[in-house]
């Protein structure tokens, strides 16, 4: 009797040693939601919001993801930028409690709501960080669906710096539009018409982005069916698929 084979050899692409910190990347994530959710409801922290339950595609899209993009997203990333390793438990938790101290809370000082995360651009002495060295992240913002316009211009971007000839001596922010912006929203926020407008300036910039949509079926307490019309969002974004032909520019990583 032999032995099937598997389809595919993931081997040489995943280690065991990755699938194990990658578990653990995970079950810390949750953990900081689930005794974060507590702290909030026990009055001991200010309003949260968290990311339980989307840590393995998160996980999976860190790992599609380069130093020299850019990530315009929303506050359920925390195991995305927790697998990056752009923030810890420790940090995520200053931000919780609105520490003040830069040192302890890097993204915000603890100015803005918990799971707004952010990366730096500049350095102390005010001069522009090498963005094509480390991962980057735009700063979230509390209004829903609003990281949406501003994905659309990092992504724009990256064709910008690939095809206008002027823009490659400013190598600190491009390799030559070599990079993706990585999107993200709820599904509930599908609903506004930023982010439908988003998608499509995308698809006629043809600009590097890719979007995930984290869909739980709820949005806050509502079901997705008094949200949208029809509740498979998959279904509505099919309609901005291209039909034959190829883009003008054709990007590769």
């Amino acid at each position: 009797m032999t032995t099937p084979t598997p389809p595919f050899d993931l081997s040489h692409i995943v280690t065991a040693e990755q699938v194990v910190d990658d578990y653990r990347t995970a079950f810390r994530s949750r953990q900081a939601s689930l005794i974060g959710r507590r702290e909030v409801l026990s009055g001991r922290a200010k309003f949260g919001i968290f990311g339980d339950g989307k840590e393995a595609a998160q996980i999976a899209m860190a790992h599609a993801f380069r130093h020299g993009d850019f990530r315009s997203g929303y506050y359920r990333d925390q195991t995305f930028m927790l697998a990056l390793g752009e923030i810890s438990i420790q940090s995520f938790f200053a931000q919780l409690y609105a520490h003040t101290d830069l040192e302890k809370e890097p993204a915000t000082g603890g100015r803005l709501m918990n799971a707004h995360f952010a990366t730096r651009s500049l350095n102390p002495d005010g001069s522009w960080r090498d963005l094509t060295a480390q991962y980057n992240s735009a700063s979230d913002i509390s209004p829903t669906a609003a990281q949406m316009p501003r994905l659309v211009g990092l992504a724009y971007a990256s064709r910008l710096y690939r095809e206008i000839e002027e823009l490659h001596q400013f190598a600190q922010f491009s390799r030559n539009g070599d990079e993706v912006a990585f999107g993200t929203i709820g599904n509930a926020s599908t609903a506004e018409g930023m982010f439908w407008e988003a998608v499509n300036a995308i698809g006629v910039l043809g600009a590097p982005a890719v979007i995930s949509i984290w869909d739980d079926g709820y949005g806050i307490s509502v079901p997705n069916k008094h949200q949208m019309v029809k509740e498979n969002l998959s279904v509505l974004l099919s309609g901005f698929q291209r039909e034959g032909g190829a883009m003008a520019t054709t990007f590769t990583r």
